[in-house]
């Protein structure tokens, strides 16, 4: 059916079953489809007409249980022309759409624009593994060593990051090429405030004997702190008298660290 305007909100309207007036008497009782009727919240939900003319509740009439009772009594000629009950408390139908706002919902936690509603009534963040932040650094230039301890390879390629949370992972991820000198190999490692986080003697990984190579490594660390650490790459040599060679000239080197949500 067109509507001109708005088109009237769907609910619930109960219309109760004829009273006849008795002479004298005020009180009647309330029925809908012959069983008292009591599924109401306040008596401003009535609509009485009385002789053609609309009551005022409260003023004109009252309502207790399924008694309906009128500020005078009744007399013979008089008629209830009808007794409409609007917005049924039991029953208010369905709502129209986009009516419905959050502070109408009994979800607990917090509502805002970083929380979703889940299937038990909660409001919760998104899961683990988003990511938080990202801190990356790069170094375009050769670095060498002939060192059999790990030393850095350059203060460019080292970042600080703080967590956000005790129980947020940081990955880290390495890239760059590498090589031993003649007959050795090169070793390489990511340090964590000045402690490896690869093997003590030989780091993550190596690179081939006298020849250039990738190297790639990927960790993800624990390090249950929301105090600022410092993650840097460092390199050694295999064996004494030899150079290793950290990132190749005409490359890039970087290293990367992703906070990671528990």
């Amino acid at each position: 059916m067109a509507y001109i305007g708005k088109q009237p909100v769907i609910g619930n309207f109960v219309k109760l079953d004829s009273i006849s007036v008795v002479n004298g008497q005020a009180s009647y009782t309330m029925q809908n489809g012959g069983a008292n009727f009591t599924e109401y919240a306040n008596v401003n939900q009535f609509l009485v007409s009385l002789n053609g003319i609309l009551q005022s509740p409260t003023d004109s009439f009252t309502v207790s249980g399924s008694t309906i009772t009128f500020a005078s009594n009744l007399l013979t000629g008089d008629v209830i022309d009808f007794i409409i009950v609007l917005g049924n408390t039991l029953d208010v139908g369905v709502p129209s759409d986009n009516t419905v706002s959050l502070a109408k919902l009994t979800a607990t936690g917090t509502k805002d624009s970083t929380t979703f509603l889940r299937g038990d009534n909660t409001f919760a963040e998104a899961g683990g593994g988003k990511v938080l932040q990202v801190v990356t650094a790069t170094d375009g230039t050769e670095r060498t060593t002939t060192s059999s301890s790990f030393v850095t390879g350059s203060n460019t390629l080292s970042v600080n990051i703080t967590p956000s949370s005790t129980s947020n992972k940081i990955l880290l991820i390495m890239s760059s090429t590498g090589r031993g000198g003649s007959g050795s190999n090169g070793f390489y490692t990511i340090f964590k405030d000045g402690s490896n986080l690869g093997n003590a003697s030989n780091g993550f990984t190596l690179a081939d004997t006298g020849t250039s190579s990738g190297i790639a490594i990927n960790y993800l660390d624990s390090p249950s702190t929301t105090s600022q650490i410092t993650y840097d790459v460092r390199f050694r040599i295999g064996t004494s008298g030899q150079t290793a060679v950290l990132q190749k000239q005409n490359c890039t080197a970087s290293l990367t660290a992703i906070e990671v949500s528990a």
